[in-house]
């Protein structure tokens, strides 16, 4: 095995691990001695700085883990933060509209209008502190509630839960019936 190779192995799996990894088991994994795996990282990293890379190999103890240089770090969290403020799934939408219109309620009641799990979503909308959590309700099991939050009034440009605009009426709504009678085009 060429010594790029092995630089590109070891390169993968601290790549792929995300974490620190102890000397022994990235030498192990690599295929190569641990002799010279205290070889190839230095060389790893001279190839990142010949680059201009924003990468860099840290030893931590007894283990290496692949890194990100600190001036970049502003850009990270600036990305990481857009993420965090990125459009709303039509999924989360729809928990978010049952969350709003009936709160406060529980995950069980989201998911049975749903009908789908909806643990994901839920998780997510507590992220984006859209909703929070409401205390416990006093039935067998005492299963979370939820409600929005003053983001959630601000993200939707609302002074009140009060502003949410009317949910439309029964007979306002097109059902399967309606469909039937409505005129077809041929083509």
């Amino acid at each position: 095995m060429q010594i790029e190779e092995k630089i590109s192995i070891i390169e993968a799996i601290l790549f792929a691990s995300g974490e620190p990894i102890e000397f022994d088991k990235l030498a192990y994994g690599a295929g190569v001695e641990l002799s010279d795996l205290h070889k190839l990282v230095p060389l790893l990293n001279s190839a990142y700085r010949d680059r201009g890379s924003a990468l860099e190999v840290l030893k931590l103890e007894d283990s290496y883990q692949l890194a990100t240089k600190e001036e970049f770090a502003p850009y990270i969290r600036s990305a990481l933060e857009a993420k965090r403020t990125a459009t709303l799934s039509p999924a989360a939408m729809e928990a978010l509209t049952i969350i709003a219109y009936n709160q406060p309620v529980t995950r069980s009641f989201v998911e049975d209008v749903r009908g789908v799990d909806s643990s994901g979503v839920i998780t997510n909308l507590l992220e984006k502190e859209l909703i929070e959590e409401a205390g416990r309700l006093d039935v067998p099991g005492r299963p979370m509630a939820f409600k929005t939050t003053a983001n959630f009034l601000r993200c939707f440009r609302l002074s009140s839960i009060e502003d949410l605009p009317p949910l439309p009426s029964d007979n306002s709504q097109m059902t399967f019936d309606d469909v039937g009678e409505q005129p077809v085009s041929e083509e």
